[in-house]
């Protein structure tokens, strides 16, 4: 096992490696190295034991983890991988636990991570939940009329010209997933790179391979969610037998339940018990007004997570490869654009979505009805692409996969904007990216002229009226629509007719995001204002108190109030993250940075990437992410900050010439091995000549390795050379690991069987010996290459053939020879090899220190 680790500029990690099992194990050691808390919580977060560390917050997210039985699929879903992909992904794991500085990580870890992670993200289920209450509460025709998955949108962006309209004539990609904003970030910028592909991208720590957006150099696909309607609620009859075991009431009659208790630590608190049950139909959930529903997904199905298609994209070269590689997807569903440099375009949605009853799609169905079962699954819609495709969670592409869809304002906005020009380039998409025009604010500017306002009032209608409508930073009239919105919703949230959408629910309070009557009202206003629920006058009324209540306030700036909230569960010892203000954006805009709308105006959720791929040439490519590169604090922890909040973008550095080697690792059998005290495992290892060409060509063209004679050579004529030393039997190269990381390049030879031979007495015994330390070999305190002999001759005295270790460095170098002495070597004479002067030296068994005899 062998991998490089180099860094650009901004700490983004460039990992390259032989193949792709050492290339799949850096990526894992590079996310444990520089993600250690964030891997470590996506761990506890998807084995249920989030509470055990950060507390009683956390308990409803353990009780549901466990009650869905994550771990369990994950261990399922893993043993169902083929041979290739199973060994991959154990490779990243193994990569993960060679840092060892939380819990170990099991095979199906990064499955039960990936399962956590999208548990609610796009499945639909949870509004099922809200449906159900509006239909119970306010009849069924009131349920379109709150048409939004909640509690908030997603607002991932994404759009794709053809080379007709950009000025290099090759297609470009580029979007921005819109996910809770975290630190460290949901989003890493890596560079994966072995002998049969090259990869930059955004991965998910904790994730193998990159899944949602890369570019391999050839082709480059980006995704939004699909908000495809993928997981049922069923309503479930259940009875408990007198031996303890329960059964449910399904189609066909009373059922077998499975059934178990698990119990959990909190920090701060008691232990929690929670009962597991699971039907035909998947876990049991929750309790609703009808009794407990279970959950039925695409995972509980077939036990399958669609890690086969990771690998596969990888190794993609055109838009046929990304296709076929997608027919593997399962979760979450998304919509997918892809180009490649051979001018081929893709749009199409990827994942598994059950063929079923529409009623499913909309609420809790029963469990008993075979009307309700599953058959199958939905063929996955595909788009022709012309000059533009937009892809913004909106009907689009896969309207015939869900209920509820954001409105076409983002998808249709980045499509007026790009067909402005016909000569884009990579760098004109932050204006994309950061274009703050609220295409929806006529919702609430048209009603202001009918209004009966007093003078205030008025001199704030006329501003608000002239306003350009953008959700700048520095717009007072932005921040005044924005607290007139507000007001609006919180007055239309407290008439009586939504009176009983407040009242307690018998769920789980982690569903009471979900159910919040203000956010439901805010993302669904539009439909909620035509609803027939509220009467003009109690409208008017209300957004009339709503523009004079803030009419009596004094102005501010909308970045003073709309701030960055971001997810940080601080790491032991690392302060909390406080709301950073300057944010412009809104939920509508394509700068999608919604808050609790009508509740606060701080955000969550934003751009937590933004990428752009040119397929004229991958180094005009883009991108940034909303902190930075390391997960750890330091330099790149928030370097990248500045940057993310003004719009500007990263370009993309791929020559590795221009990149700085951090880390090298070998791992491979040692022909020795000693754990030093205070300094390290060192390992001998046999070189491999092509494997280690780069390495060892590094270190002897150094002008510091002129002694060594090849600062003059080819990379060929190298190779060349240890070609041959490895067909020797007298001949031996070796290179010196501590605790896995390449420090020197150690050879030895019969001198009887080389020219040194010739220059002095060989005694029966005698081993040669050549050390070339490298240049930034991580010395640790003074006396390193000392220590590091001593370890070398304690494994050439390991053969009980060798008698003496003959060594001969340049005759010039003083401190070398000091160091040999303070060693126990005995000096000889300088001797002649070819136009090079050495001074012999010998180190007897006998003269030995006491721990090498």
């Amino acid at each position: 096992m062998r991998f490089e680790c180099y860094r650009d500029s901004w700490g983004i990690p460039h990992l390259r490696a032989p193949d792709s099992t050492a290339l799949v194990f850096a990526q894992g050691w590079n996310a444990a190295t520089d993600r250690a808390w964030q891997l470590e919580l996506l761990r506890r977060r998807a084995t249920g034991t989030a509470s055990e560390a950060l507390g009683s917050e956390w308990v409803h997210w353990d009780r549901l983890t466990r009650q869905v039985r994550v771990t369990t699929s994950a261990r399922a879903a893993f043993d169902r991988l083929d041979s290739s992909t199973r060994e991959w992904v154990s490779a990243f794991v193994n990569g993960v636990n060679s840092v060892g500085t939380y819990s170990d990580w099991e095979p199906w870890t990064p499955l039960a991570v990936w399962h956590a992670e999208h548990l609610t993200f796009g499945s639909g289920f949870p509004a099922k939940i809200w449906r159900q209450r509006v239909r119970e509460t306010l009849g069924a025709d009131a349920v379109s009329r709150f048409a939004m998955d909640g509690p908030e949108p997603v607002g991932s962006n994404g759009w794709l010209i053809s080379g007709g309209l950009t000025e290099s004539g090759a297609a470009i990609v580029a979007g921005d997933p819109h996910r809770f904003i975290q630190l460290p970030g949901s989003y890493q910028q890596i560079r994966l790179s072995c002998d049969e592909f090259d990869v930059v991208g955004l991965a998910m720590p904790g994730i193998p391979g990159i899944a949602h957006f890369g570019h391999t150099g050839s082709v480059a696909w980006g995704i939004t969610n699909a908000m495809a309607d993928t997981s049922d609620l069923f309503q479930e009859q259940l009875r408990r037998n007198e031996d303890g075991s329960v059964e449910a009431f399904g189609p066909d009659g009373w059922e077998a339940v499975f059934s178990a208790t698990e119990s959990f630590a909190v920090a701060g608190g008691e232990d929690h018990v929670v009962e597991i049950l699971e039907t035909a139909r998947g876990p049991i959930v929750g309790k609703g007004p009808e009794g407990v529903v279970s959950l039925r997904g695409p995972v509980t199905a077939g036990a399958d997570l669609g890690f086969a298609a990771v690998p596969k994209l990888l190794r993609a070269r055109t838009v046929a490869d990304v296709d076929a590689a997608l027919d593997d997807w399962v979760l979450p569903v998304n919509v997918v654009m892809a180009a490649d440099t051979q001018g081929g375009l893709l749009h199409r949605a990827a994942g598994k979505v059950p063929a079923r009853d529409l009623e499913n799609r909309k609420y809790p169905v029963p469990a008993w009805d075979a009307r309700y079962a599953w058959h199958g699954w939905e063929p996955m819609p595909r788009k022709d692409v012309g000059q533009v495709a937009t892809m913004a969670n909106d009907r689009g592409v896969a309207a015939p996969l869900g209920v509820e869809f954001c409105q076409p304002y983002r998808a249709d906005r980045i499509r007026d904007l790009l067909q402005e020009r016909t000569d884009w380039t990579a760098p004109d998409m932050a204006r994309i990216h950061t274009d703050t025009l609220l295409p929806s604010a006529w919702i609430v500017l048209d009603l202001l002229p009918a209004l009966k306002l007093g003078p205030e009032g008025r001199g704030l209608r006329e501003r608000l009226l002239l306003w350009d409508r953008h959700m700048d930073a520095g717009s007072t009239e932005a921040a005044a629509f924005a607290r007139v919105r507000a007001a609006f919703i919180e007055r239309l949230a407290g008439l009586p007719v939504f009176a009983p959408l407040t009242e307690p629910t018998a769920y789980s309070p982690f569903f009471a995001g979900w159910l919040a009557l203000v956010p439901r009202i805010a993302y669904a206003l539009e439909h909620v204002l035509a609803s027939g629920l509220i009467g003009d006058e109690e409208r008017d009324a209300a957004l009339a108190a709503a523009v004079e209540e803030v009419a009596a306030r004094e102005p501010v700036e909308w970045g003073e109030v709309h701030r960055l909230a971001p997810w940080h569960d601080a790491a032991p010892g690392e302060d909390a993250v406080e709301p950073i203000g300057g944010m412009g954006g809104d939920a509508d805009c394509v700068l999608s940075t919604a808050g609790g709308l009508g509740a606060s105006e701080d955000f969550l959720r934003g751009p937590a990437a933004r990428w752009v791929w040119d397929l004229a040439d991958r180094r005009n490519s883009r991108w940034i992410v909303p902190f930075g590169s390391s997960g750890e604090p330091g330099a790149h922890q928030r370097d990248q900050f500045p940057l993310w909040r003004r719009g500007e973008l990263v370009r993309i550095e791929t020559d590795w010439h221009a990149l700085e080697l951090e880390y090298r690792m070998i791992d491979r059998p040692a022909v020795f091995e000693e754990r030093v005290e205070g300094f390290g495992r060192i390992a001998i290892v046999p070189v491999r000549p092509a494997e280690d060409l780069d390495l060892i060509y590094g270190w002897v063209t150094e002008e510091r390795a002129k002694f060594w004679g090849m600062t003059e050579h080819s990379k060929d004529h190298v190779l060349e050379i240890y070609e041959y030393l490895d067909s020797l039997e007298t001949h031996h190269a070796f290179l010196v690991l501590r605790d896995r990381t390449p420090i020197a390049l150690f050879q030895t030879y019969e001198p009887a069987a080389d020219p040194v031979g010739e220059c002095y007495e060989v005694e029966p015994g005698d081993i040669g010996a050549h050390l070339l330390v490298a240049g930034a070999n991580g010395r640790a305190r003074p006396g390193f290459t000392g220590e590091l002999m001593g370890v070398l001759a304690q494994y050439l005295f390991a053969d009980p053939a060798h008698r003496r270790i003959v060594v001969e460095p340049d005759a010039r170098n003083a401190q070398a020879a000091a160091r040999m002495r303070r060693t126990g070597f005995a000096l000889g004479p300088e001797i002649q090899l070819g136009d090079k002067r050495a001074q012999l030296a010998f180190l007897r068994r006998e003269d030995a220190p006491c721990r090498l005899k």
